[in-house]
């Protein structure tokens, strides 16, 4: 994947790792970059300090995520990368209202699909095209504190390995962005049960992200992980569920104060 001349959108553009991807792709040469967010100011924001076009988008409606692929493919030119970012933290247990479910669903898995639905007809045509799709380390691992998160990550997660093995072939790349904790507004809480589980590895700043990306992007790897300590948590957990489930529970117990 070569960042230089790409012309790339990137959801949830309007602050944290959207935004950080937004200054690193300008940075390294691409020829567009779409920064796109539910926040109209935020989008215009980050339009006005990188030098991005803004659009504005809620990316559970398909209609709108198709609307930002035909504009972008319309005005500007064909994607070369996708970037979908926008994601959300609701529903943190299974007591949570069905409409937080709901909208962690949409945004946190179905924005992937309406991004892939509309854009990968346009990229097998051109014979080429690429997805960085972004899930978490929650995705891998789970949430302490936020189930609708761990749930739905772990879905985009599959989503993505999906696309990757049925239409590699054909010469779309995808690479799927799984970090632990990165200061954005997401994690700014430091009670937090799922901050505090997830920074134990330390804070990371999206600017530091982004670098990362861009490297894993340059080798087309399909999974990126900022932490590499989720590599080792990725082992423990396949090598012995049951060990790595009784971890887990002593691990919310401690943090919720029961023990």
């Amino acid at each position: 994947m070569q960042i230089k001349d790409a012309i790339i959108v990137v959801t949830g553009a309007g602050s944290g790792i959207g935004k950080a991807l937004v200054e690193k792709f300008i940075a390294e040469g691409a020829k567009a970059v779409v920064g796109v967010d539910i926040n109209t100011d935020a989008a215009q924001t980050t339009a006005a300090e990188l030098g991005c076009v803004a659009m504005s988008a809620d990316v559970t409606r398909e209609d709108e995520v198709q609307r930002v692929i035909e504009d972008t493919e319309k005005t500007i030119g064909p994607i070369d990368l996708f970037c979908s970012n926008a994601g959300v933290a609701a529903g943190a247990s299974e007591q949570s209202a069905n409409v937080e479910w709901e909208l962690s669903w949409n945004v946190n898995v179905m924005s992937h699909v309406y991004a892939a639905r509309h854009l990968v007809p346009r990229m097998l045509e051109r014979g080429h095209g690429y997805f960085l799709n972004t899930a978490s380390a929650a995705g891998l691992l789970n949430q302490i504190g936020g189930a609708a998160y761990g749930v739905t990550k772990h879905a985009a997660v599959g989503f993505s390995e999906w696309l990757a093995l049925t239409y590699a072939h054909q010469g779309i790349k995808v690479s799927l962005l799984c970090p632990q904790a990165v200061r954005t507004a997401m994690t700014a809480d430091a009670d937090d049960q799922g901050t505090k589980a997830a920074s134990g590895d330390g804070m990371m700043e999206p600017s530091e992200l982004a670098d990362i990306v861009f490297e894993h992007l340059l080798r087309e790897d399909f999974l990126i992980l900022t932490h590499q300590e989720v590599k080792t948590y990725m082992q423990r957990k396949s090598s012995d569920y049951n060990r790595w489930i009784s971890g887990m529970n002593r691990l919310f117990q401690r943090l919720s104060g029961t023990i």
